[in-house]
């Protein structure tokens, strides 16, 4: 597997770039799996899905919000690991046996997000709420991530 940088949308010159970009990393993925690992099973290659992330700071907290619309908080699962923040879960299909899909376009299925922390974060205060499909996890810095103001005195 490759990684990828992240780049904001600012950074990108034309917005087709960035279709172009995951087409590689989802032929990267191909190349990279065994065929025989796969035999039988259906492949994640274009049926997978990943939610749409973002990450901010302040002062005091890293926050990460994720789009997980349609999705109920006990199919979420959170981790935090060596700076790495770990967002997976599972969106059920909705629809009866014995329909027959005429057209889908929603993603269902496994999902896993991992995105590495600009800093440390102090693991004993991290929250997560999910609220009208969107999930925010607040991680405290840590103290010593902290930014400090540093007083000038006039000798």
């Amino acid at each position: 597997m490759s990684i990828v940088r992240y780049q904001p949308p600012e950074t990108v010159a034309w917005s087709g770039l960035n279709r172009l970009s995951n087409l590689r990393d989802e032929l990267d993925t191909l190349f990279e799996m065994p065929f025989w690992s796969n035999f039988g099973r259906q492949s994640q290659l274009f049926s997978g899905w990943s939610p749409a992330l973002d990450l901010y700071q302040n002062n005091d907290n890293v926050i990460v919000r994720v789009e997980l619309p349609g999705m109920r908080k006990e199919d979420i699962e959170i981790s935090l690991q060596d700076g790495m923040l770990t967002i997976s879960g599972e969106r059920k299909s909705e629809t009866a046996e014995g329909d027959k899909a005429e057209r889908t376009e929603r993603y269902v299925g496994k999902f896993r997000r991992s995105i590495s922390l600009p800093t440390q974060v102090d693991v004993s205060k991290v929250t997560a709420t999910y609220r009208d499909g969107i999930l925010t996890v607040t991680l405290a810095k840590a103290e010593e991530a902290k930014p400090k103001q540093i007083q000038v005195n006039v000798a």
